[in-house]
């Protein structure tokens, strides 16, 4: 049987004809830029998340990047992100001219490790002015003990919400306990557009305002621009479609933390499998499964001569990808980033998986080992 590593069909299938229709009513309002779609999905997610304010950007990246600009981040600071993130985490920081200088996270979650505060002290300088935590996979940081260390030293938290729609700290969703929260909405994620999109969250009204400004030109009234702002906006078409997307994340979520319970109870000690691992007081939405095993490329050529296919994220971790050849870090600098990029490898984890396909993909591992 094969099994794709991700596949939209079913689940817009399911939802097809209010696709369509969200489609048509933009069409037919001729207004495709900043309108009445864009708001309402602003004012959804912002409820979903329970804060105070959303505000729709073209994508994830970008929502970082404004997120740091609007909090006054800029040339001569410091952020700090995870050593083992997508790029995009660092990229935001490079774009407003701070540096992004790399912290290791626990082995067993692959997330920044509240247990080992002296990480964060040891990569934090005088001029450390914002951490972005990442809620890699699907699972949230521990997002107490971080506000707890980062407001008692004066640092901005922006959290990357990219890959954690719904999941949770101690009953508090992620992308609501940072000072901004930027996310993703790209196609894949676990609420995705059919496009790019994306939004920043957070409970202050000026930092709000100011992502507003600078993602639409600097300008809070049109033709008049207050400062140097940017076209990073999220438009009509996508809002719409993501409003249709939003009433069903919770059924999707549910659907995604069904397969991971299969997988770990399927694929329990074998071999030499490491299994996600999930820490006390949060929830893991699966945005991927994730499993190391130091055969990953036997295993990953054995599922795709049967049809099932597999993804590594990420083959390169951003101290050594050569963008970053610059701030002159080599093999062995962060040791944990590099482990991770060296075993994981990601297992089909999506909306509309069959019993049948979820069997088929851990019988061919139980095989493999």
């Amino acid at each position: 049987m094969k099994v794709p590593f991700l596949s939209f069909n079913r689940m817009h299938a399911a939802i097809r004809n209010d696709l369509v229709e969200a489609t048509a009513r933009v069409i037919d309002s001729g207004w495709f830029i900043n309108g009445r779609e864009v708001e309402a999905f602003e004012d959804a997610w912002a409820k979903y998340l329970a804060v105070e304010h959303s505000v729709g950007v073209s994508n994830g990246l970008d929502g970082l990047e404004l997120s740091l600009r609007a909090l006054g981040i800029g040339a001569g600071d410091e952020v700090l992100v995870p050593s083992n993130t997508y790029i995009a985490t660092a990229l935001a920081a490079t774009h407003v001219g701070a540096k992004p200088v790399f912290v290791e996270p626990n082995m067993e979650t692959s997330l920044l490790d509240l247990d080992r505060l002296d990480l964060l002290e040891s990569a934090r300088t005088e001029k450390t002015r914002a951490i972005i935590p990442v809620h890699l996979y699907g699972q949230a940081v521990n997002m107490e003990r971080l506000m707890e260390w980062a407001n008692n030293r004066g640092i901005w938290v922006i959290e990357d919400n990219a890959q954690a729609h719904g999941a949770e700290w101690n009953g508090k969703r992620t992308g609501s306990w940072g000072h901004a929260n930027a996310t993703s909405f790209y196609p894949g994620k676990n609420l995705g557009a059919l496009g790019d999109a994306g939004a920043v969250s957070t409970n202050d009204p000026d930092i709000s305002d100011a992502i507003r400004r600078l993602r639409n030109y600097g300008s809070d009234v049109k033709y008049y621009n207050r400062e140097v702002g940017f076209n990073k906006r999220l438009d009509e078409m996508q809002a719409a479609l993501l409003r249709v997307k939003l009433a069903l994340l919770p059924q999707w979520t549910q659907e995604r933390q069904k397969i991971a319970q299969h997988y770990h109870s399927e694929l329990h000690e074998i071999g030499d499998l490491f299994l996600p691992q999930t820490a006390e007081g949060a929830t893991h939405v699966y945005h991927q499964f994730v499993v190391r095993t130091r055969h990953r490329a036997a295993l990953m050529k054995h599922l795709a001569d049967r049809g099932i296919g597999s993804l590594i994220h990420y083959p390169v971790p951003p101290h050594l990808q050569e963008c970053y050849v610059e701030l002159g870090h080599r093999k062995g600098d962060f040791p944990i980033a590099e482990q991770l990029a060296e075993e994981v490898v990601s297992l089909p984890i999506w909306p509309g998986m069959t019993g049948a396909e979820v069997q088929a993909v851990t019988k061919a591992i139980r095989e493999f080992f």
